[in-house]
């Protein structure tokens, strides 16, 4: 059977390095830079050159995380560019399957200010995974990732599956006006025709987006991680209730409120224009109970916020907001420090260590285990199902 081979691009050095480390890998560095014109160039590297990159080679099938179901085996890591500055991190599962490090490779700049992704490891007949979360410099990373994708498929893998915890452009998945485009297909085509083979993504915007694809699309759900947060750290949840802040997400927060056995309400949300709500109707009753907003994505926080005063307003005793893809970008982190959250709580789908150092608010629930296991289950032709009722310890 083939190695596992993991890759990370540059968007989310830190959410790679914890996959590894649950897959029981060392991961290394591969570094991409832009040369002086703004293209990004991607190319393989002989190992043992320089200094860099580290990796770890284990043969055979993936080896166990602690649940049920795991077969024995021994996978291989290698990330693609890191941060700038990534901190020291401890390896919790490091050692687990047996790893023995390979030679190492080497980051370099080009001449007239480029440079390229230097991989420090053959991938002829591997089962490479590349980790690449849709946020920050999207328009970059979404193009290193195509970049990526392509060289390994062109040195022979036998299989690319791109690993999107926040899937780029997702929002745009239907012409909403006259003209307007369908990005979130495009992006599909782009990664088919890059040559992956394989799509493992985390609570798409819309479900309707894997239609999108030709290849198989697996999506993940951050739900079981929600839950479990929601029982461990909301000590009232038993008298809370489950809010949707907009009609859309209503089959989201009725399986939450359906697990939890409690009740759900919604909000009725018209917008004006793009992140700017007009007004809000509550369909449900709130009073004297903890409201737990629940949504798949937040951007600007004018959503979630006016929403927050709307359910104090109706007579809620607390606000807590719950969301998957914390994008939080412009005046967002204001807004969330000025409005009356109790907490805002956020997958690290997007890296949140900035904003955390803004905002108090801001707490982080770690999907890293549920995209190891779901690697090591595709890796070993394992159904993925479990993982969507369940968190991998």
């Amino acid at each position: 059977m083939p190695n596992i081979v993991l890759f990370s691009g540059s968007s989310h050095q830190d959410l790679s390095q914890r996959v590894a480390d649950r897959l029981g890998l060392e991961l290394g560095k591969v570094v991409t830079k832009k040369f002086s014109n703004q293209e990004t160039r991607c190319g393989p590297r002989r190992a043992g050159q320089g200094r860099g990159a580290r990796g770890a080679r284990l043969r055979g099938r993936a080896g166990p995380c602690a649940c049920p179901d795991h077969l024995p085996g021994r996978p291989l890591a290698l990330p693609g560019r890191a941060d700038p500055a990534p901190p020291p991190r401890r390896r919790r599962c490091a050692g687990r399957a047996g790893a023995r490090p390979q030679p190492e490779g080497r980051a370099r700049a080009a001449g007239g200010g480029g440079a390229s992704v230097e991989i420090g490891e053959s991938v002829r007949g591997e089962d490479v995974y590349i980790i690449q979360s849709g946020c920050g410099e999207i328009n970059d990373n979404l193009m290193e990732l195509l970049i990526m994708i392509n060289a390994c498929k062109i040195a022979s893998s036998s299989r690319v599956t791109a690993v999107i915890p926040c899937f780029p452009y997702a929002r745009q998945d239907k012409k909403d006006k006259s003209r307007a485009p369908i990005s979130a297909k495009l992006v599909a085509n782009m990664l088919s025709v890059a040559g992956a083979d394989h799509i493992i993504t985390m609570d798409l915007h819309a479900s309707q987006i894997q239609g999108f694809f030709d290849i198989p699309v697996d999506n993940l759900y951050a739900e079981p991680a929600v839950l479990q947060w929601i029982r461990e750290n909301i000590s009232e949840w038993r008298n809370c209730i489950i809010v949707s802040p907009d009609a859309g997400g209503a089959k989201r927060v009725t399986s939450i409120a359906d697990r939890l056995n409690v009740e759900f309400a919604l909000i009725h949300k018209e917008r004006k224009k793009a992140n700017e709500v007009d007004r809000m109707v509550l369909v449900g009753d709130v009073k004297d109970r903890v409201a737990i907003l629940v949504d798949d994505m937040a951007d600007t926080c004018g959503t979630i916020c006016h929403a927050a005063d709307k359910l104090l307003s109706a007579g809620a005793t607390k606000v807590y907001a719950i969301l998957t893809h914390g994008i939080f970008s412009g005046p967002a982190i204001s807004r969330i420090n000025n409005a009356a959250f109790e907490a805002v709580v956020v997958t690290n789908t997007i890296p949140q260590e900035d904003k955390m150092r803004h905002c108090s608010k801001i707490q982080v629930i770690d999907i890293s285990m549920i995209l190891a296991e779901a690697i090591r289950r595709t890796h070993n032709g394992e159904s993925v199902s479990y993982l969507f009722s369940h968190v991998p310890l």
